[in-house]
């Protein structure tokens, strides 16, 4: 029988699954569109690979306590993702606004894996527990990355906006 701690954690393990199908979406729309920030595209389509990784983990764990993602919590993420993507097309800073939301969002996915460890170890889960540390390694490393990266995407687009005749935006 299920407990009010299974409940709550089978729930946040379909939200965290629905967050990284939007995860891929942003991050594949963001990484097609860069074309003047190689490094930037580079990192983000390094973490587009552990993205896929993760949401295979959480299909293994939610297979593994027996329960299905959320079809819908799932398109709707993808949804949001799309109108993230389409309404950073029309900012000219895009690249800049962009890394800054890529910041706040890994910083999304570390407050809900958090949780999540914090979850499966009261629900007697360690296995699930593990699985998310896991993840929350990548999610630091990422989050770090972009803001330790900022400044230096900032500076390359400030310059670029300079520059006549010289693409800035992506």
């Amino acid at each position: 029988m299920a407990t009010a701690i299974d409940d709550n954690l089978n729930d946040w393990l379909r939200d965290a699954h629905a967050m990284e199908e939007q995860a891929d979406k942003m991050l594949n729309a963001q990484a097609d569109r860069l074309e003047h920030y190689p490094e930037l595209r580079a990192r983000i389509v390094q973490h587009i690979e552990e993205t896929r990784w993760q949401r295979g983990v959480l299909d293994e764990i939610l297979a593994r306590r027996d329960i299905s993602n959320s079809v819908v919590k799932d398109i709707g993420a993808k949804l949001m993702a799309f109108g993230q993507a389409v309404g950073g097309m029309t900012v000219s800073d895009e690249v800049v606004k962009g890394a800054m939301a890529g910041y706040v969002f890994e910083n999304l996915e570390i407050a809900t894996y958090t949780s999540l460890i914090a979850a499966a170890k009261a629900a007697g889960d360690s296995a699930t527990a593990a699985s998310c540390e896991q993840i929350l390694v990548q999610e630091k490393a990422m989050a770090a990355w972009l803001l330790e990266h900022l400044p230096q995407v900032t500076q390359a687009f400030l310059t670029r906006s300079a520059t006549p005749g010289v693409e800035a935006k992506v």
